[in-house]
């Protein structure tokens, strides 16, 4: 290698670079098609109906007066819909949690408020939409629970099932949690309340089915699974699994909302399978909150610290709503232990069946919940011993996992409390809650520690050179708006030594390479080491093809003795010797050059570690004092993620993750009228969300972090990090101004009036 660096200099990497976004400006100049806007001939549109109880029976159903009216083509229900698979439909959904999935159209009773129940099919959206306002349903209604703090005694583990497998239980306890904290000489403890959240992603779900004939279809769909959706239309339907193509190419927006197949993909196959007609359902706004949703969380917290200011106990317990149906469930007490150690532990998380739809993962679902409680009783402890809030958490640094005893692949968690603290000014700050003015407003600084497992999944990825001698990649991992086109088209470009415009990465196709769900922070962990794995096998094929040419002055040289660059393959030892890839494609009889590899995680060695992504967040806060109104005036979040592939598509979704604390702090919330059962703020009128105004100073900083155990890339990812640390810091950092600690999110003005 010694030789190569000497004599040879290939251009820069692309990994590390600031490029933007390939497909820019197809998305500015709304050149890329999503979903809803696939030119499609012949088209049907249908419009979903929903129950508006919130449990009972449908008695009824009269569609003549609907079906009189030219234009409406027919309306579908659950007396008249065609018969289904329904196979095995717990293990059609990647993303199922454990219990009976929702099935669209089974039966006439009503499950919660909002409910699928019909479908009308018509000649337009707007025909469609019309004509199921005449639709006349009449229903027997019964008794229900949607409240979960009215019914928290009913409270109950969850049950089991794969799932645990992304989403642990609680850790079991350790030493005397009671007897270590009732001997504390200081204790924090608080009762946290979280409300229902909805994703609202401006893009809204829409599916467009193209009938093919023969059982056959084309779906163009919103969703962060492509794989996922064909497994679901092809076991609900008894459709074979290749006669089902899933392609969506653009995703304007899905924080988790776009995980399991939504109810207008089940709507439109249904109707283009039965019509034999091409078939669009979109869901308008006010059905956005028909499905899927952040829980409604009650936490307490006990923490105890000895006088040297070590934590020494730790309680942590949550009671999340679940639907009756399902038991879908959070990781949402395990993370402090695995922050702080503590030799006294006790956490608990049950549930309450409740008559609503399933929760939903939301960015960061669990970990957003979880760290509030757990670093506002820190910063609690930190103010009762006159400890700064930042030294503390120092003074109780993990160097290891203490929750299940194994060191971190990597952990650079040290150098962002210090880096970020250093950005901020945290040295400025007055340790006197009150102390700190600007005119008439109370300025209040807090921080926050942030955690987020890093993931890593089974996936595939396929590598070819063309026939012009560049590099093609696929897979059928979405692009939810993350960048994951950028990236990949970055890793395959170094991994075979091209310039990235050499570089071609399609996506979004259920008929391509196999991939996971697009979440988690997972994504480029597993399909961006997929791609490397075609890569290196390309390599050895293009080797091999060079070996078998007559004369080959690459007889007797090994993978590792030859570099791949400038569409070359290059000797080590010799730069002279070489052979481009178009010289190999000729050779090859002009045909190309293809591999299709997994890239799985390493269990056996990985198990040895845990794994995870760390944050620190420093938070600026005014706060007037008559009228109780929250500004964040400025925050820094500093991220240790491992390596960071492109450090502006990264920096965007941290961003994205601190303008979404500023949201969950201070404006989210899904209002229930328990006396319905239903939502009543179901637009985004009312469902309020920062706007412009309400954004100011935010700065990212990523802490460097070499991992050479989490994956191929040492990647970590960064979807989720960013909403970890940052709401907790807000939290803080308005107690610092008022010396009101208020543990319940949103946090409205009124709570400081």
């Amino acid at each position: 290698m010694s030789t190569m660096e000497k004599n040879y200099k290939p251009e820069q990497p692309a990994v590390g670079q600031s490029i933007s976004r390939l497909e820019g400006y197809e998305k500015v100049t709304g050149a890329a098609r999503y979903a809803g806007e696939f030119n499609v001939s012949d088209l049907l549109y249908g419009y979903v109906i929903n129950s508006t109880i919130t449990k009972g029976k449908i008695i009824s159903i009269n569609t003549e007066k609907a079906e009189a009216i030219p234009g409406v083509v027919k309306v579908f229900h659950h007396k008249n819909r065609p018969s289904l698979a329904w196979f095995s439909m717990q293990y059609a959904d990647m993303d199922a949690p454990p219990g009976s999935p929702f099935q669209p159209l089974a039966d006439h009773k009503i499950k919660y408020n909002g409910q699928p129940i019909a479908l009308l099919v018509a000649e337009s959206f707007e025909l469609a939409r019309y004509a199921a306002t005449l639709v006349e349903i009449t229903y027997e209604q019964e008794d229900f629970k949607t409240d979960l703090i009215a019914n928290i005694t009913e409270a109950r583990a969850p049950k089991g099932g794969l799932a645990t497998f992304l989403k642990p239980p609680p850790p079991k306890p350790v030493g005397n949690f009671e007897k270590a904290y009732e001997n504390s000489p200081f204790q924090a403890s608080g009762k946290f309340v979280h409300g229902t959240e909805h994703h609202n992603p401006i893009e809204l779900f829409t599916t467009t089915t193209v009938y093919k004939g023969k059982g056959k279809v084309t779906i163009y769909d919103k969703t962060q699974g492509t794989v996922n959706c064909q497994l679901y239309v092809a076991n609900v339907f008894g459709l074979h699994f290749k006669d089902v193509r899933v392609i969506s190419p653009y995703v304007g927006g899905a924080f988790g909302s776009g995980l399991r197949p939504q109810y207008q993909l089940f709507f439109s196959v249904l109707a283009a399978l039965e019509l034999k007609r091409n078939v669009r359902v979109t869901l308008d706004r006010h059905q956005m909150f028909t499905f899927g949703h952040r829980p409604p969380t009650v936490q307490f917290t006990r923490f105890g610290a000895s006088a040297d200011g070590k934590v020494n106990a730790l309680n942590h317990e949550a009671i999340a709503e679940t639907s009756r149906f399902e038991d879908y469930t959070e990781v949402v007490v395990n993370w402090s232990h695995m922050l702080y150690p503590a030799k006294n532990t006790l956490f608990k998380y049950n549930l309450v069946p409740l008559d609503v739809f399933s929760p939903l993962d939301m960015r960061a679902p669990g970990g957003s919940t979880g760290l509030h409680a757990i670093e506002s009783t820190m910063d609690d402890l930190a103010y009762q011993m006159k400890i700064d809030p930042l030294e503390f958490r120092l003074i109780n640094y993990a160097e290891q996992d203490e929750s299940v005893g194994r060191p971190y692949s990597s952990k650079e968690l040290r150098q962002c409390y210090l880096q970020g603290a250093e950005q901020f000014g945290w040295n400025k700050r007055n340790p006197e809650p009150r102390s700190m003015r600007r005119g008439n407003k109370l300025v209040g600084y807090g921080m926050a520690t942030g955690i987020w497992e890093a993931m890593q999944l089974p996936a595939r990825a396929s590598a070819t050179i063309t026939t012009e001698g560049k590099l093609h990649v696929n897979s059928a991992v979405t692009d939810i708006g993350t960048g994951t086109l950028t990236v990949m088209s970055q890793i395959a470009a170094d991994e075979m030594g091209l310039h990235m415009d050499d570089v071609t990465f399609t996506y979004g196709d259920s008929k391509m390479a196999f991939a996971p769900i697009q979440g988690g922070s997972f994504t480029v962990s597993s399909v961006g080491s997929a791609i490397k794995a075609a890569c290196n096998a390309l390599k050895k094929k293009i080797l091999k093809k060079a070996k078998s040419i007559g004369n080959s002055p690459f007889k007797r040289v090994k993978i590792d003795e030859v570099i791949f660059a400038d569409r070359k393959m290059i000797s080590i030892d010799n730069p002279a010797v070489f052979i481009s890839y178009s010289d190999i494609i000729a050779a090859n009889g002009h045909k190309v050059i293809k591999s299709v590899n997994f890239a799985m995680p390493k269990v056996f060695k990985l198990k040895k570690y845990s794994r995870a992504a760390h944050s620190a967040a420093f938070v600026e806060v005014e706060v007037d004092e008559e009228l109780g109104i929250i500004n964040v005036t400025r925050a820094v979040t500093a991220v240790a993620a491992g390596k960071i592939i492109n450090p502006k598509t990264a920096r965007s979704q941290i961003l994205g993750g601190m303008i979404w604390s500023i949201s969950k702090a201070l404006r989210e919330e899904s209002i229930t009228d328990h006396r319905f059962g239903k939502y009543m703020n179901m637009n985004i009128a009312e469902y309020h969300i920062p706007v412009h105004a309400d954004i100011h100073d935010l700065q990212v900083i990523f802490v460097e972090e070499k991992d050479d155990i989490v994956n191929e890339l040492g990647t970590k990812g960064v979807g989720e990090i960013g909403l970890a640390a940052m709401p907790p810091a807000i939290a803080n950092a308005i107690f610092h101004a008022t010396g009101k600690r208020v543990n319940q999110f949103p946090i409205h003005f009124d709570t400081l009036m």
